[in-house]
């Protein structure tokens, strides 16, 4: 705001800032970088049964019956299935839940190890 002699106030014109490359660039950098999608991936081995790994399915990732058997038998036909994706931080839980998720008490022995399962980053 401006005062004239006559003590009339007058509103000065607004500026106009318009955006440089180094104001675009340095803008770029305080945005965080999105980690990308981490998939659980579980490997096929001949001692766990295809009903315990739909039972493991079902409860540590949330699938119905219908999914976590066609991801068992990708599992089994393909020797490896990404059953779950999202964040790392969930890959991790998700992967030491079926890691820790118990005996396999449909198989005809006793199997004394975890299924097979690891986390990796998504293709981009």
């Amino acid at each position: 705001m401006t005062e004239d002699n006559a003590g009339t106030t007058t509103l000065d014109e607004p500026q106009v800032r318009t955006k440089t490359k180094t104001d675009a660039k340095t803008d770029d950098k305080k945005k965080p970088k999105k980690q990308p999608p981490y998939a659980v991936i579980v490997h096929d081995d001949d001692y766990h049964t295809y009903e315990y790994v739909i039972e493991v399915l079902q409860k540590v990732c949330g699938h119905d019956l219908q999914k976590a058997f066609l991801l068992t038998q990708a599992v089994d036909q393909a020797g490896r299935a990404a059953v779950w994706t999202g964040t790392k931080e969930v890959a991790e839980l998700k992967r030491d839940q079926i890691r820790g998720f118990g005996p396999d008490f449909y198989a005809s022995q006793t199997v004394k190890f975890p299924l097979g399962v690891t986390i990796e980053p998504m293709p981009s």
